[in-house]
Formats: structure tokens, C-alpha cells, sequence
């Protein structure tokens, strides 16, 4: 059998897609909805390694957002700067459950 897996490093990038990441942010959040530069946030003070790297990773965040079907716009910032996104309540169930596998949402 291989050797046991060491835990990741800090430093080390995260083994989650983008949507886990993207979904796993916007779940913790109380209303279960983030601004944008809420999820940048979330995601470097949880995986350090997005801190010191250059912001190509934020492009991957937007293009997950907004290519996904299962993100969705949830209605602009009180104070206008950017919308709210929230994640599609057909894909709510297998996302709260760590299930990312890309479906399309059923409408």
C-alpha cells in the first residue's frame, strides 16, 4: 500500500477545485452569499497560499463564477460596489453535503 499522506502544507495549494473553494466560502457565510472581494477574502485567510501569489487565481474565481451554472447573482451590494453571489438552490443540497461534482442545474 503507498505511504501515508502527509497533511498539506500551508503553503501548499489547496487539492479543491474552484467551486469547492467558491461554494465552501459562500457556505460559511451567514446569509450564504458573498461579494466578490468577500470570497478573495475567505479564501486567502483559509488557504494561505492564494496570499502571496500573484492575482491570476482571482481570474479563475470570476471565470467559476460566471461560467457555472451553479452560481448565481443574488442582488447588488448596499453599497453598489458588486453584486452578491450565491450558489443555485439545485446544486444547494449536494454542495452543503461537499459534493462539487458539475451538473448542470436542472431549471
Amino acid at each position: 500500500p503507498g505511504a501515508p499522506r502527509a497533511p498539506p502544507e500551508p503553503g501548499d495549494k489547496p487539492a479543491q477545485s474552484y467551486i469547492a473553494l467558491i461554494s465552501t466560502a459562500i457556505l460559511s457565510s451567514p446569509e450564504k452569499k458573498l461579494l466578490l472581494s468577500d470570497i478573495y477574502q475567505w479564501i486567502m485567510d483559509n488557504y494561505p497560499y492564494f496570499k502571496n501569489k500573484e492575482k491570476s487565481w482571482r481570474n479563475s474565481v470570476r471565470h467559476n463564477l460566471s461560467l457555472n451554472e451553479c452560481f448565481v447573482k443574488a442582488g447588488r451590494s448596499d453599497n453598489g460596489k458588486g453584486h452578491f453571489w450565491a450558489i443555485h438552490p439545485a446544486n444547494l443540497e449536494d454542495f452543503a453535503k461537499g459534493d462539487y461534482h458539475r451538473r448542470r442545474a436542472r431549471r
